[in-house]
């Protein structure tokens, strides 16, 4: 079975973040990068179905040379071989223009099965991997928490509003993950080493036959990043006896609150 991952390098949730001069980016200096968190559980899901039938996991990503970083990780973790679209004009590109590079890359590839995080920690839009499924036209299958794949066919438990539901379809399948579906191996140290030897092919646009005109003028715009407020300090409150202090608490919600 040929399975192919997305994924996305991201700045780590434990990275300090701070809003560049221009207010409508980040400071890059001292960020730590790393695979999105859900692209995670998508390289272990891949590695698990390939264990299990046999077949090959290529990572595919697009974006900044440096997202090669986060390929050979996935690499290191046990993934075959990856392929990464590295281009100048994808510097501003939106999620939308994104899944039409990564399809045009994935269409050259043998694949049955594609995986992809449901979201990216960092712009959290949640398009790419149903925009790139679109854009193939095959199935899709969001917010997954468990799978089994079987005779051609997958069967997936999925998230939804208030519990879940059981989706089958037939392969190829795109499916996206949830938190549950697994917990991400480490990569080993045999595994760190063997991936500085594995296939890593950069592309660009030029090689995928991607009109630059196609991905370079965003859909959306970044107007300003603000820091959320900061919290005021908490009101202690004030009484001789428990009665005292809970009339002081509901004159405090009504007139200054102004809660009830």
């Amino acid at each position: 079975m040929d399975i192919i991952v997305l994924l996305k390098q991201v700045p780590s949730t434990e990275s300090m973040i701070e809003i560049d001069g221009d207010g409508v980016s980040i400071k890059l200096d001292g960020i730590k990068w790393v695979i999105n968190p859900y692209d995670e559980f998508a390289v272990e899901e891949a590695l698990r179905i390939r264990e299990a039938q046999g077949g090959s996991v290529t990572i595919v990503s697009a974006g900044k040379e440096k997202a090669a970083e986060a390929i050979r990780t996935a690499l290191a973790m046990g993934a075959d071989k990856g392929v990464l679209v590295a281009d100048a004009a994808l510097e501003n590109c939106d999620g939308l223009g994104t899944a039409t590079v990564l399809a045009k890359a994935v269409k050259e590839l043998p694949h049955d099965l594609i995986i992809a995080g449901q979201r990216a920690v960092d712009d959290d839009n949640f398009l790419v991997g149903a925009a790139v499924a679109e854009k193939l036209g095959m199935p899709l299958i969001s917010m997954v928490f468990k799978e089994e794949v079987k005779d051609g066919q997958i069967t997936c438990h999925k998230t939804v509003d208030g519990g879940s539901v059981v989706e089958e379809a037939a392969l190829p399948v795109l499916f996206t993950t949830q938190r549950g579906l697994n917990e991400p191996r480490y990569a080993s140290l045999p595994g760190i080493m063997k991936a500085k030897k594995k296939s890593l092919d950069t592309k660009s646009l030029a090689d995928l036959g991607v009109d630059p005109a196609e991905v370079g003028e965003p859909k959306t715009k970044v107007v300003g990043l603000k820091t959320p407020p900061e919290r005021t300090a908490g009101q202690m409150i004030e009484g001789e006896s428990p009665a005292e202090k809970a009339a002081a608490l509901v004159r405090a919600l009504h007139e200054e609150a102004k809660v009830i």
